[in-house]
Parts: structure tokens; sequence; C-alpha cells
């Protein structure tokens, strides 16, 4: 199964640009890789980031996201004092996300949306 999840970060403050966008990216993949996911693209916005993953049908979209919003938030934190310090306590990403699978349009289709999608 292919989903094209779309998930926010808390109070939708801006994503960090730069190094810490960087390490985002490279975390989503490092856990698609350790889980056994096809990463088939990822692009970051100001406000949001949209993710298409390929999974096993035992993996439910629910768990995926989760996997997804605690491994970058766990390791964004560790690397980067400064999200510490920027928002506390508070949870990087909301519980909220979107997900759509790639059943009616192909996966190439939904690629493409996400790589225009960046910088608008």
């Amino acid at each position: 199964m292919a989903y094209h999840f779309v998930g926010i970060p808390k109070d939708r403050r801006k994503i960090p640009t730069g190094e810490v966008e960087a390490a985002c990216k490279k975390l989503i993949e490092e856990c698609c890789t350790q889980h056994g996911f096809t990463l088939l693209a990822l692009e970051t916005d100001v406000d949001h980031g949209h993710c298409l993953v390929s999974a096993p049908p035992r993996w439910s979209p629910a768990v995926i996201v989760g996997l997804l919003k605690g491994y970058t938030s766990r390791h964004l934190r560790a690397r980067f004092p400064k999200l510490k310090r920027q928002w506390g306590k508070e949870p990087l990403w909301t519980q909220a996300y979107d997900v759509g699978t790639a059943g009616s349009v192909s996966a190439a289709v939904i690629r493409r949306y996400i790589q225009g999608c960046q910088g608008q």
C-alpha cells in the first residue's frame, strides 16, 4: 500500500529550515528503512510536510505516521537543543494528520504532486 501523509507542526509553527530540515528528512528515511517501508517522496513546506510511503498492508496508516512523528521528534530534540528551548515540552507535531492512499491515482502522480509542492 502507498500512503500519502501530510503532517503539520504543533500550532502551525514554521518548519525549521536548513540543517534541521535536512536532518528531519534523513530521520524519516532512517525510520522507513528500519521498519521496512519504502519512502517514495518527501518534501517540506513552510508549515507542513508531505510524505509518500509504501508499506506492507499489515501496517496501519495510524501506526506508520506515529512511528515517523515519534522518531523525528525524539531525534531532532536530541540533536538540536534549540528546538527544546523554542518548543518547550510541547510535541513538535500535532496529533492530526491527513492520509490518502494511492488507489485512484498512481504513486507516480502523487510523487509529482509532492515534488511540485516544494516552496509553495
